[in-house]
């Protein structure tokens, strides 16, 4: 790497999350001097130049991670709180741990003197950036439920998701919507942005078809664990309706081992062993899954570009998916996916008996997913992108500060 193609990046991300992961991964690598402002406590197997924990919204409430694709520890939280509960808890309480992390963080980039600050999502790591203003340019990735969950929440959340975009210099999206949302909620139209997926991409090495002596088994995965955006409810109630038709379907659910509700519901429902409650899987243990499952759901209410279902399809799964403005853009229903609406059970076990009755469909899907995943969504491709994104960033930034046209 040539001396002026340097950078010094601060990420301030939730250190433990696969997603930001993934994309810090790949600075790292490349040789940037890498620093991580993490609002989480983490334990990420990178060697960046530093790491800092800067917890915003009870995020010391959390255990601490591993590196990437380790299986993390769950919360006290998430023992103790539903999930419903868990998300309008850090909903009101998030804006209050502000001030106090802005404070924080500003002592991080004072010592880091980062020539670019990219905040890993809007609540809360834009919003905690926002208030530090750092003295250098400022990206903030939009994650797909930071509008249309998150935004109008409580009016501290309103105003916070508005005072980040007015600050924000540069914008990331996993999809066309969250750029017209941000630029309704603030974002000056004028201002860079860029639309990639939002974990950097799809490893196709890893994510990838199946060879043929792998046979897919009729296996059903909802890879999305419990949030709450995701119908789990009416995911649960289409099984007993889908195992009526076609009692060999097995049902796979990573991330949901030790989750109260779905225990119950598997009980309540006498679904026996046709379910199969998964811990955490590292990256490698998803693709295993993947390419043995026919079909990946995603039953979520609020969305960007899921990168599970991604995966999903770089691996040939037919999606099911809740019928949003964001999948669209990568599904058209009845070509290679079908939406539902996610709150249907009914409707979401049609499809799913669907797509198991119809291998042709399937085969055809398979191949129309895996082009658009290697087309809009490979891993190398994409972060060259967005590396060539932030030398913009800067560039734009240090020409302004010559003409003297900064605040």
């Amino acid at each position: 790497m040539k001396a002026e193609e340097s950078m010094r990046i601060l990420f301030v991300a939730d250190g433990r999350s696969p997603i930001a992961l993934n994309w810090i991964t790949h600075f790292v690598e490349q040789g940037y001097e890498v620093h991580l402002a993490s609002t989480f406590p983490c334990a990420p197997e990178l060697k960046m130049a530093s790491l800092t924990v800067v917890p915003v919204a009870l995020s010391q409430a959390a255990g601490s991670g591993g590196g990437t694709g380790v299986v993390q520890r769950q919360s006290r939280l998430r023992r103790l709180l539903p999930v419903g509960w868990r998300t309008r808890l850090r909903q009101w309480s998030g804006p209050l741990t502000l001030p106090g992390a802005a404070r924080r963080l500003r002592e991080v980039t004072r010592q880091v003197q980062p020539e670019l600050v990219h905040a890993m999502r809007i609540p809360y790591e834009g919003m905690l950036a926002a208030l530090a203003d750092p003295p250098a340019p400022l990206l903030i990735s939009i994650w797909g439920n930071d509008f249309t969950l998150h935004a109008n929440a409580t009016s501290q959340m309103k105003r916070l998701t508005g005072q980040a975009l007015r600050r924000a210099d540069a914008l990331h999206a996993d999809c066309q919507r969250d750029i017209h949302l941000a630029q309704e909620w603030g974002y000056p139209a004028e201002r860079p942005y860029r639309v990639l997926p939002g974990g950097g991409g799809i490893q196709l090495d890893l994510f990838s078809l199946p060879s043929d002596a792998q046979e897919r088994q009729p296996l059903v995965i909802n890879p999305r664990g419990f949030r709450a955006y995701v119908r789990n409810d009416a995911f649960f109630q289409a099984i007993p309706i889908v195992l009526a038709s076609r009692p060999e379907v097995r049902f796979l659910c990573p991330s949901m081992a030790g989750e109260a509700q779905a225990k119950a519901w598997v009980q309540e429902l006498g679904l026996g062993d046709q379910v199969e409650l998964l811990p955490a899987q590292t990256r490698p243990q998803m693709a295993g899954l993947f390419q043995r499952s026919q079909v990946v759901v995603s039953p979520t209410t609020h969305d960007g570009t899921p990168n599970t279902l991604l995966e999903g399809m770089a691996c040939g799964c037919f999606p099911v998916a809740g019928d949003l403005e964001s999948i669209r853009e990568w599904i058209t229903p009845g070509e290679n996916g079908l939406l539902i609406d996610p709150g249907n059970p009914q409707a979401m076990a049609e499809a799913i008996l669907m797509a198991l009755s119809e291998p042709r469909i399937r085969e055809q899907a398979a191949v129309v997913n895996r082009r658009l995943v290697e087309e809009r969504a490979e891993y190398g491709r994409v972060m060259q992108s967005a590396e060539t994104f932030y030398q913009e960033i800067i560039y734009e930034w240090r020409a302004l500060q010559r003409r003297g046209q900064l605040p």
